[in-house]
């Protein structure tokens, strides 16, 4: 059991930094490529790469069989998620749209609730709640008073399909092979992507410049493919809700990053928010030690 809490910690931290790295990463690359086209090439190039590497086992893709799943998921967590973002960030600040994008974690914990049966204490729910208040804190430097409600819309639908998608795998991952799915629903929702992103951008707007190339070596290789079956793994392995809320640290790592490679300041905001964060996680994952003693008797 320790051994597997341990590859189980190490594979979250492991996501945790790879999708904080990812904003500062991407956000060098943005201003060199159409944002639609990119996010579109990023999970289509991930998808295409794990299907090279799955293609000893592509007897379980099962597409017939599964197509319909596929599309699915592709359509909840890589054409409406990256979608929706992308626009999204067109109307808000990107401090305040990470704030709207990570009410995923608590909406996750809801979802898990209702549809998947997981126990919610009130231990949970006041840690997702402080965890949220925590990234709220840590982004209040980027508020302003000029809202746009379109783009707090866009922001908590991002959320919305963000989560639905992360339920809506864990429901039918006894049904496909779940290397599979990623690859798929990354293909697919990638070649959506770029066919509408092709209508508004223009592919000649690419600047191939070593920021963009390695940006989007990044998000082909670590940033989408490998750190979704990551994600999806633990998902199916663990609670929804607990792996949920740990992804509360990754505006933090991003933050953090920021400030090392863009200079972006460290402030004693970040370092409340922090705290919070860490309590959030403590709360949710936490079990007493009686709790652990009767469910060893029942066993």
């Amino acid at each position: 059991m320790k051994k597997i809490f341990t590859k189980s910690t190490m594979l979250l931290l492991f996501l945790i930094f790879v999708w904080g790295a990812s904003w500062p990463i991407y956000k060098l690359a943005l201003p060199y490529t159409p944002p639609v086209i990119f996010a579109g090439m990023r999970a289509t190039m991930g998808g295409l790469l794990l299907a090279v590497i799955l293609f000893k086992i592509r007897d379980k893709l099962n597409w017939r069989e599964n197509w319909r799943l596929y599309c699915t998921s592709a359509l909840l967590n890589t054409t409406l998620f990256f979608g929706i973002q992308t626009v999204g960030l067109n109307y808000l600040p990107g401090g305040l749209f990470s704030i709207l994008v990570y009410f995923q974690p608590v909406l996750l914990g809801l979802f898990a609730w209702i549809w998947l049966g997981e126990f919610m204490t009130p231990g949970k729910i006041l840690g997702l709640v402080i965890g949220f208040i925590g990234i709220v804190i840590v982004s209040l430097d980027g508020l302003t008073f000029h809202v746009s409600v379109i783009g707090v819309i866009l922001g908590l639908l991002t959320a919305f399909f963000w989560a639905l998608g992360v339920i809506y795998v864990k429901k039918v991952s006894n049904r496909v092979n779940p290397y599979w799915m990623v690859s798929m629903q990354c293909i697919i929702g990638g070649f959506v992507l770029i066919g509408f992103g092709s209508f508004f951008e223009d592919f000649s707007d690419i600047v191939w410049n070593s920021k963009y190339i390695s940006a989007l070596t990044y998000g082909s290789v670590l940033g989408i493919p490998l750190a979704q079956i990551v994600y999806y793994k633990l998902i199916r392995e663990g609670e929804a809700s607990k792996v949920g809320s740990s992804t509360f640290m990754v505006p933090i790592i991003a933050v953090i990053l920021g400030a090392v490679f863009l200079e972006e300041p460290i402030t004693y905001l970040l370092i409340i928010g922090l705290v919070m964060v860490g309590i959030s996680i403590f709360l949710v994952n936490y079990r007493s030690k009686k709790k652990l003693i009767d469910y060893s008797n029942k066993r």
